[in-house]
């Protein structure tokens, strides 16, 4: 592998930096809110589960 001198180094860097495409605010704020979304659908579902298994080893365990 061939050595890069550091101001090469940095042309590299700044094109790969001219690459990048940013989102806009809409893209950003939906995305956000879907996660939002998201993360409180899966937290009711997870909450539902435990409470089913937390009543089924209760029921078992009175049962010995």
């Amino acid at each position: 592998m061939a050595k890069i001198t550091p101001g090469e180094f940095m042309r590299q860097v700044q094109a790969e930096a001219r690459k990048v495409v940013w989102p806009t605010w809409r893209e950003t704020s939906t995305t956000a809110i879907f996660v939002g979304i998201m993360m409180v659908l899966l937290a009711v579902f997870f909450l539902g589960v435990d409470t089913l298994f937390g009543q089924a080893v209760h029921w078992l365990l009175s049962l010995a």
